[in-house]
């Protein structure tokens, strides 16, 4: 297929589309509107079903009811609109029924702004409703990602009759940049042993999320958690780059880790041995990858465009064992190349000792330049 100059939210959108997604239903909030938009104008010609409901906590519960159908089906949203999914997330998770949702992060924390952050990360990947369970989050960096990560989600939701999530934000999500989309997908229409369909001369299924027995419950947790075990086992991925002889390992993920990379390769044209693990699944996150580079590295520094909730991640695998630092960005701002590229110089020239908490140390720089 030719490469095509797209805007990350319009080939979010078509991905879906060309990966065979039956229905969609959702709510306009910027950054992410783009996407209602594309599927509103592309469903209905191919016969496939758009709502535009009234609402976010309305639009999740349509795709619930959808999922337990076998369809496959998904909803897109952004940072306050996403946090009045979760009751439905979390009833999703207990059915046991596999959705895709699209998180285009905003700022925040409350109504907050239309610009690009990361402050969902703790809501999405340890968050996304009440309950034992994980979601798979998937956090792409470029529009050509987008549009690969999407078309994954379908096909990991649906293997593990799973939550998967593509989290981005509003930069990838605005941005255009040449990407080749798939082919086109016939639909497919499912019809899996667990599925409710309406069929006569067949035994009667009931999909639902209640136990009211405390013992039942517990065996849905335990067969939850087996199958994320299979999950984590099979299914973390990541991106590196110039880590073979690194001394310095960067880390930060989608937007932050695009703009690291630039700073990291700026760094090494002055010699300095830094290089960039970028996770693209952050749940499951790749601990083990990140523990294997403690063991080589001399310090590591995290980026985000939050105030250090990957860090937490980051910081478990770790272990204490090499100095861990952070440098973020708040609330719709996105770093500069030049910013991350002074805390490498940082790590790579001043003594570092390993802290329990390098976001005191990060605070007091950022007000600083902030002020």
């Amino acid at each position: 297929m030719p490469r095509e100059l797209l805007k990350g939210n319009v080939a979010t959108a078509e991905a879906a589309i060309r990966a065979g997604v039956e229905a969609y239903f959702g709510y306009p909030i910027t950054p992410q509107t783009e996407l209602l938009e594309w599927f509103a104008e592309r469903m209905p010609p191919l016969g496939r079903t758009f709502l535009q409901a009234e609402s976010e906590l309305a639009a999740i519960n349509m795709v619930y009811g959808a999922a337990c159908t076998g369809a496959r089906v998904m909803t897109s949203s952004s940072s306050p609109g996403v946090s009045l999914m979760m009751e439905g997330l979390s009833y999703i998770a207990g059915t046991e029924v596999p959705i895709v949702m699209v998180d285009v992060m905003r700022g925040g924390p409350g109504l907050g702004n239309i610009a690009p952050s990361q402050g969902d990360y703790y809501q999405i990947v340890y968050g996304g409703g009440h309950g034992d369970f994980r979601s798979i989050v998937l956090a792409p960096a470029s529009v050509q990602e987008s549009i690969d990560l999407t078309v994954l989600a379908f096909e990991l939701a649906e293997k593990y009759r799973a939550i998967a999530i593509v989290l981005t934000d509003g930069s990838i999500g605005q941005m255009m940049e040449p990407a080749e989309l798939p082919a086109m997908q016939p639909v497919v229409r499912r019809q899996p042993d667990w599925a409710v369909n309406g069929a006569a001369g067949r035994e009667r299924r009931v999909l639902s999320s209640i136990y009211l027995k405390p013992e039942e419950e517990e065996v849905t947790n335990i067969r939850l958690l087996d199958r994320w075990a299979q999950i984590q086992a099979n299914e973390i991925r990541f991106k590196e780059y110039f880590l073979e002889d690194a001394e310095l390992v960067v880390v930060g993920f989608g937007t932050a880790g695009r703009v690291a990379l630039s700073s990291v390769r700026a760094a090494r044209a002055e010699g300095i041995p830094v290089g960039l693990l970028r996770p693209i699944t952050l749940s499951p996150f790749p601990h083990a990858r990140v523990a294997e580079l403690v063991d080589q590295a001399r310090a590591m520094l995290v980026v985000e465009m939050n105030a250090g909730q990957m860090l937490e991640d980051v910081l478990r695998a770790a272990q204490g064992k090499i100095p861990v630092e952070f440098y973020g960005r708040l609330g719709g701002m996105v770093p500069f190349p030049d910013e991350v590229h002074d805390e490498i110089k940082r790590l790579a020239y001043e003594p570092l000792v390993p802290n329990g908490d390098p976001r005191k140390s990060w605070l007091q720089r950022l007000k600083k330049n902030v002020n």
